[in-house]
This record gives structure tokens, sequence and C-alpha cells, in this order.
């Protein structure tokens, strides 16, 4: 990696990735009986906090010879790995193909392609409604994944297994949020998708603190990892809720489960754009309105700390923002 020869810029977009602001939602949660500490991770160059995965997991299998110079990346995406994807290949030369079903917002698959990566659009199990993701839908799209990089003879980033996914937040995300918060922290929740986020910052904020509390959000009606029967595989919450093998590490302490539905992640999102400026996905306002429910309940009078995990400008074909 070439460095800008300047102490005051760096030598490529990859380089942006991490450091984020770390925010306090005084007016959101002035109602509220404690904090609310958000993570803006949506300002990554890629808009989201998967351009920290990718990073990370590019470089992992390079130092470890498992990507060689000029190899074809392949992973399967909801749109935001694939873009953090897309930026690191760019920038390091590797010819990248993102593998996305077609309910997933168009942006996402319009800015991957801006990013020069090829983007593999996949159709929906019939009835799936545009925008609503199920875990059957997820489940076509990895059988492309895995064709495509056999046929291609392809590095698959394989976010949901691949250990760079754990190490992104355990050696960043998390440390920073201790750095940034200053103070020790009562209660960590996010969305769970691959669960990367949850279980890197959960093992970090632990050794600092191990009385702080951390907690899975789920969307409603797709709580699979509290154990739940799936009664709606076809929730709007982007990047989460499918019932999948693997989906989680099993090892990592879960000090609770949040359900989420689509009418209160909406809500969050959207009073977050008019009350704080935070202009973010349906997944970001699922995180702060499970940190609201915290406040209301076991954590009243704490500090709960969450992740802005993703822009609103992915969403603007939605109904999030009409």
């Amino acid at each position: 990696m070439t460095t800008c020869p300047h102490d005051h810029c760096l030598g490529s977009a990859v380089e942006a990735i991490g450091d984020t602001p770390l925010v306090d939602l005084q007016r959101f949660a002035a109602h509220l009986h404690g904090r609310i500490l958000t993570k803006l991770e949506y300002l990554n160059p890629g808009y989201s906090k998967k351009d920290r995965i990718a990073r990370q997991i590019i470089e992992d299998a390079e130092q470890e010879g498992a990507l060689h110079p000029g190899q074809t990346v392949v992973e399967l995406t909801s749109g935001n790995t694939g873009t953090g994807l897309a930026l690191v290949c760019a920038v390091k030369g590797y010819p990248f193909v993102a593998v996305m079903s077609r309910g997933n917002s168009p942006e996402r698959a319009r800015m991957m392609a801006a990013l020069g990566a090829e983007v593999v659009l996949v159709d929906q199990l019939p009835g799936s409604p545009p925008g609503q993701v199920s875990g059957g839908d997820l489940e076509r799209v990895d059988r492309e994944t895995v064709r495509l990089v056999a046929e291609r003879n392809a590095f698959r980033a394989d976010q949901f297994h691949h250990h760079g996914n754990f190490r992104a937040h355990y050696l960043h995300t998390g440390p920073e949020i201790l750095r940034q918060a200053g103070e020790p922290i009562d209660a960590f929740c996010d969305f769970v998708g691959t669960g990367g986020t949850f279980a890197g910052c959960a093992a970090a904020l632990r050794e600092a603190h191990p009385g702080t509390r951390c907690y899975v959000v789920e969307p409603e009606g797709a709580a699979v990892l509290a154990g739940l029967p799936l009664v709606r595989p076809n929730h709007r919450i982007q990047g989460g809720g499918y019932a999948l093998p693997n989906l989680f590490p099993q090892s990592v302490r879960i000090d609770g489960f949040i359900e989420v539905s689509d009418e209160e992640a909406i809500s969050a999102a959207r009073g977050l754009a008019r009350m704080e400026g935070l202009f973010v996905g349906f997944s970001s306002g699922a995180n702060v309105a499970a940190a609201s429910k915290l406040l209301q309940g076991p954590c009243r009078g704490q500090t709960v700390v969450t992740i802005l995990n993703d822009s609103g400008l992915k969403y603007l074909s939605t109904d999030l923002w009409a």
C-alpha cells in the first residue's frame, strides 16, 4: 500500500476506514432515563460498518496467502459488505463479483457497480416482496455464490465465517468505542446479521469492563438467535434475522435479546434524522429503538452504546424516506 508523502493526507480510501465518531443522542434520548451513545459507522468511505470487515478479510487473506495478486474475489452480500469489498478491491487491484438478492435496495447494486464490481442479481423466491429478503432468498444467493467461486477459481470473502469479520471489530471498533466514551459502558446492543460486530465489540468491551452487558437486536417475528420460531421472514430490516446455520458465533455470551418491529425501526430512523441530523437506514433505527427499550427497562439510568450501521442514502427507493 502506497502512502501519501505528506503527513496530513492518506494514501487511499482504504486507509480512511475506521475511527468514526461516537455521538451522544442528547435530543433523541431527552425523554429517556439514561444515555445512548452511537458509533457513526455510516461515515466510512462505503457508507457502512461493513467497510471494516472488507478491509480486514482482504488484508488477513493476503497475509495468510489465501488471496493471490489479481485473483477474483466473490461474496454474497445484501449490499454493504459488497460495497466495502468493491472499494477495497478497487484500490488493491482485485476483480470483485458481488452476488445479491433482487430484494435488496437497488441503490446498493448501483454503488457497487460504480466502484467497479460485477454485480450478479439473484431472483427472489416466488411470493417474496421486493425489499423484504427472507432466509430462503439468501439461500438462493448462497448457491449462486458457491457456483461462481468454483467457476472463477475465486477467493470467497465469506463474511459469515471468516475470522477477519470478528477481528475487525475486536481490534478496532470496540477499542475505539472505549477510547471515545472515556468511561465504563453499561450496555452494548447491535442488530445481528453475520454477528461479527456484536461478537468483536462485545469481546473488546468486556475485556476492559467485565460488567458490560451485551444484547442482540433482532427483527420482531424473526428472532432466530433467541430461539423463537420464524414467523415473519419478510421483515423490512435488511441485513439480519435470517434463519441460516452458523450465522452467529455460539461461544459469545449474550445477556439478552431485543425484538424490534419494522415500525419501531422506521420511527427511530426518522427521529434520528429530524432530531439529530443523522441520516441512516433500517437497522440503525432498529439499534436505536433497542437502546431506547433498554433505557426503559434493565438499563434505566445507564449508558448504552450502539451502532449506526449504514447511510439512509442506500434506502431512498424504499418507503423509509417516502
